[in-house]
């Protein structure tokens, strides 16, 4: 059974990671829309992700990376 910390850092790392996503939307000039439609997915998704409310699969982070043009492993770590 996960600890309080174990759940907390996972929350913490679904924001940083939907703060990378947000990041590098915002640098691609896309908005959510547009990079729902890049993805194949819906705007909620991304939209979900970017707040940490989602915790996405790699299918996702494979495509919500493809449609911004990077790398998967940029959205789980910085440059």
């Amino acid at each position: 059974m996960p600890t309080d910390d174990h759940s907390r850092e996972v929350q913490q790392h679904r924001w940083d990671v939907g703060a990378r996503i947000r990041m590098l939307r915002l640098a691609a000039e896309l908005s959510q829309v547009q990079l729902a439609e890049r993805a194949g997915l819906d705007h909620r998704t991304i939209s979900r992700a970017e707040r940490g409310q989602h915790a996405i699969s790699i299918d996702v982070a494979y495509r919500i990376a493809s449609g911004l043009g990077e790398p998967t492993w940029r959205l789980f770590r910085d440059a």
